[in-house]
């Protein structure tokens, strides 16, 4: 060491032994903490994979909307959280046909798991690997990483669970439609947006080459959608701005050959909203070119054309040079296997309680679009209720005791109140009159009763649906050992005392359909339905607020402001 060095060296320690005792204690202090966070992070990354330290340990198969609003919601500290997904990112599923036209990127749509629960902190694991069988009975998860990084190079892996979370979505429904799986595109996930984004730009490269008929640029500019669900009508309505918007300013001559059809098996499109927007939709996409073919059924889809049926006409054959698959859900293969397991095998999906418990196994739950609720018939148990209520067999009752009678189906029931504030039942809704003085007959009560019954159908497969399943299960996750001592849930029907938990109750807050041309269609609660230019940016600001991060809200809303001043990117990246 040279003499500077050594004399530099003297000095620093010269500083030291100089520095008051309570100083020295401070830096001691603060390195030894340093040191002890260090260790103490290293051994809670070494207790997440034994899973130690007690806790029971949560495994969530998926990433989607019930996953990630499961996990965005659970309190880590109590539970070992384990994560299994073949993709490591959470999508924002209702701006996907944004992605297919460039309006909106795909990266702005997505948002890394490992983000969502960095800063909670807690014990917590991610794969990155697709699990391809439950075993219920040994509590175990088989799956694959498709990377080949065991000693088999199988990539295959087992994981215990105390309690298992599936929330595996489904996959697009082809009807077993020949043809299908090998020449359609579906519009699920961000890679098929992005494959659909490339396809169009090849449609319009491929029309507008000098050597082509007028038949084959027609051919190679058909842009067929097949379901008039709000995903296909939603993509034809970007479809149709992109193209008019943006593509027929770079290519002037393809312009005059693009045809955007619509192709449904029912009567209407958008079935599931108010018939006023059905056939508002309906009126607009024939003023504004878009091709709607109502009862025609796909049969069969070859490389070349697509083969219809229609009650009148028969069968037909159209060419087409892209064609987009939305016209439902299926069932994944691990969830049917899984429903063989449980006696669920005759089912389309898997059924669960109202608290999202698969019945047939235990501590297993079921959410998103692989599960569907069970929900009980008001009739199966509308003696016992009605024998509480009218303790002295009269067979009458006041209208204040059937409001008390109702408020307590809805908390058995809640599909029964969802569908009352969603439906307009006048005979109903005539028998609850507030007239404390009148009385009401029981049996009246009961027929109104099972006219419910028999019109209430199972939720919807939406993101609304799948987000509110997975707030509510970490809520009662983050409380079952309170609930344990103090249960909170109804009382049970059959059996003594209460259920830990309410049941699940679905809020619906409303629906929009993107029709195009800056105007959206709303339904909302309280049967409030309004399409026009003002809902479009309610549309905008509900979407943008509904991101899970700062980070995506301002990516989406950058990406609208970039459309807006320099229109949609065209190039086929």
């Amino acid at each position: 060491m040279s003499t500077g060095g050594a004399s530099l060296v003297r000095r620093a320690l010269e500083a030291v032994r100089r520095t008051p005792r309570w100083q020295e204690r401070l830096v001691v202090l603060t390195v030894g903490a340093g040191t002890l966070s260090y260790a103490c992070q290293d051994n809670r990354v070494l207790q997440i994979s034994d899973g130690t330290g007690g806790k029971k340990k949560v495994v969530i198969l998926g990433t989607g909307w019930a996953g990630a609003s499961f996990l965005r919601n659970i309190d880590t500290s109590l539970y070992d959280v384990h994560v299994v997904s073949p993709r490591n990112y959470f999508m924002f599923t209702p701006l996907l046909p944004s992605v297919t036209c460039g309006t909106v990127e795909a990266r702005s749509i997505v948002e890394p798991i490992r983000n969502i629960v960095r800063k909670r902190g807690g014990a917590f694991r991610f794969w990155e690997a697709e699990c391809y069988k439950i075993d219920p009975t040994s509590k175990k998860v088989h799956c694959k990483s498709g990377d080949g990084t065991n000693a088999d190079a199988n990539g295959e892996f087992v994981v215990d669970y105390d309690y298992l979370i599936v929330t595996v979505g489904a996959k697009p429904n082809t009807f077993n439609t020949p043809g299908v799986a090998e020449n359609c595109h579906f519009l699920k996930e961000v890679e098929d947006a992005q494959k659909i984004r490339k396809s169009v730009m090849k449609c319009f490269e491929r029309a507008a080459l000098p050597n082509l008929t007028d038949e084959e640029r027609k051919k190679n500019v058909h842009f067929v959608v097949i379901g008039g669900g709000p995903t296909g009508v939603e993509f034809a309505a970007e479809l149709h701005d992109f193209v008019n918007e943006d593509l027929a300013k770079l290519y002037p001559d393809v312009k005059k050959y693009v045809n955007i059809s619509v192709i449904e098996a029912g009567e209407h499109i958008l079935t599931m909203f108010d018939k006023r927007i059905t056939h508002f939709a309906e009126d607009k996409f024939k003023r504004t070119g878009i091709d709607l073919k109502t009862n025609f059924k796909v049969v069969k889809v070859s490389d070349k054309t697509i083969t219809m049926s229609n009650p009148t006409t028969g069968e037909i054959a159209v060419p087409y040079g892209l064609a987009v698959w939305s016209t439902g859900i299926g069932t994944r293969p691990i969830i049917m296997d899984f429903m063989k397991q449980v006696g669920q095998g005759n089912r389309r999906v898997l059924a669960t309680d109202e608290w999202l418990r698969v019945l047939g196994c235990d501590n297993v739950y079921a959410l998103g679009d692989c599960a569907t609720i069970s929900q009980r018939k008001v009739m199966e148990d509308v003696d016992s209720i009605f024998r509480v209520a009218d303790k002295d067999n009269s067979g009458t009752l006041s209208v204040k005791n059937i409001k008390n009678v109702l408020g307590d189906i809805y908390q058995r029931y809640p599909q029964v109140e969802l569908y009352l504030k969603t439906n307009q039942m006048k005979g109903f809704h005539d028998l609850l009159k507030d007239k404390e003085t009148e009385e009401l007959n029981i049996e009246e009560f009961k027929k109104a009763l099972a006219q419910v019954d028999s019109q209430v159908k199972m939720l919807p497969a939406t993101a609304q649906v799948a987000a509110q399943e997975g707030a509510y299960l970490a809520d009662c996750f983050n409380r079952m050992n309170t609930c344990e001592e103090n249960p909170e849930g109804p009382l049970r029907i059959r059996g003594a005392g209460r259920h830990r938990f309410k049941p699940f109750r679905y809020r619906h807050l409303g629906q929009f359909a993107p029709l195009g041309g800056e105007q959206t269609a709303a339904q909302l609660p309280g049967d409030w339905v309004h399409v026009g230019h003002s809902t479009q940016w309610l549309w905008y600001s509900v979407y943008a607020s509904k991101q899970f991060s700062w980070r995506t809200r301002m990516l989406v809303v950058t990406d609208w402001g970039r459309r807006f001043f320099f229109g949609r990117d065209s190039s086929s990246l």
